[in-house]
């Protein structure tokens, strides 16, 4: 069964279209933002999603959110543009003292702070800033997706194509080096 957004979207109504640019542009453009594109280049990605979202608009089946669906063509904007960029950063090497931070089940041993609190304060913001734009493009991006946006792990596995697993290994990874990097800056 199809939404009433949805029903109102795809018969292009203004005010659906509105709200739906309104709610959904912030958070996109967040995420582009900290995946560690320009102020010009996030606005240029937003408008992209914008644009195909329009284009594929009476493709869309609703089986997922709307803001899921969004943050996909998001993910593959941004896959696009930084091909057009640089060459994509494929692997990295292991740390050895990786599982050393986490339990056998894969959590923080010793937790950070509340990130979302921490982002508050602008002097911690521009070191995590710094911290999350030292981290590979692949394990920022599942990083922001999961603890910055929220998204469902299967969503972000859908998304951007990969196993369950292999989200959680880029996860720890991102997890890692960013509190290594805020250590190594004097947070704890």
């Amino acid at each position: 069964m199809v939404s009433p957004l949805l029903t109102l979207l795809r018969q292009r109504d203004p005010e659906a279209l509105a709200a739906t640019v309104k709610e959904h542009s912030r958070p996109l453009y967040r995420a582009a933002r900290a995946m560690g594109f320009n102020e010009q280049q996030s606005e240029d990605l937003v408008q992209d999603v914008f644009t195909v979202f329009l284009q594929k608009l009476d493709e869309f089946e609703g089986r997922s959110e709307l803001r899921t669906w969004l943050f996909g063509i998001l993910h593959w904007k941004m896959r696009e543009r930084r091909r057009a960029l640089q060459r994509d950063e494929l692997y990295d090497s292991i740390d050895p003292s990786f599982a050393d931070w986490f339990d056998g089940k894969g959590h923080w041993i010793d937790a950070p702070e509340d990130l979302h609190r921490l982002y508050a304060s602008k002097e911690i913001g521009f070191a995590i800033d710094e911290c999350l734009s030292a981290i590979p493009l692949q394990q920022r991006e599942v990083f922001l997706l999961r603890e910055v946006e929220g998204m469902e792990s299967k969503d972000i596995c859908n998304n951007l194509g990969i196993s369950n697993t292999h989200l959680g290994v880029l996860i720890h990874r991102a997890r890692h080096k960013l509190r290594e990097c805020m250590k190594a800056k004097g947070w704890q």
